[in-house]
């Protein structure tokens, strides 16, 4: 099972909670960095620490929820070493996957149900990165 490091602001605070539940009964090792209540919260605070996790190895993927996940998009891939892809359905979490070799997923938590975010987190960690000319493409990301 994956190492999986999660975060969210007050607007994705129930999702994470659910999605928390959903990955431990799976067996995945995980880390909450917050938030821990629905009280207004600032994302890059529980961006960063998340995207700095799984820069730095210490996790294989993170999740990322907020209400639009912009913000916690915006803020995660301010890292050189992480790909965020905000996703809203099964398919665009495979190809954050396959294509972009995301190590991030973001979900907008006001326009996704439940359902399609546990279903979403499930395809994200069970795709593989494909490689070959997307891999070429990959490489050209960074500054």
């Amino acid at each position: 099972m994956s190492k999986i490091a999660i975060g969210s602001d007050h607007a994705g605070y129930e999702y994470k909670g659910l999605i928390y539940e959903f990955l431990e009964k799976s067996g995945h090792s995980l880390k909450d960095y917050g938030t821990y209540s629905s009280e207004s919260a600032d994302y890059a605070d529980f961006a960063h620490p998340v995207a700095s996790a799984v820069e730095e190895g210490e996790y294989e993927k993170g999740i990322l929820i907020c209400g639009s996940a912009n913000g916690v998009a915006m803020t995660a891939n301010k890292h050189q070493g992480i790909r965020a892809a905000i996703c809203w359905n099964t398919e665009l979490a495979a190809l954050a996957r396959q294509h972009n070799d995301a190590n991030i997923l973001c979900i907008p938590a006001r326009f996704v149900d439940t359902d399609m975010a546990k279903n979403m987190v499930k395809t994200f960690l069970s795709s593989d990165f494909e490689g070959g000319r997307h891999k070429r493409r990959i490489d050209k990301i960074g500054c």
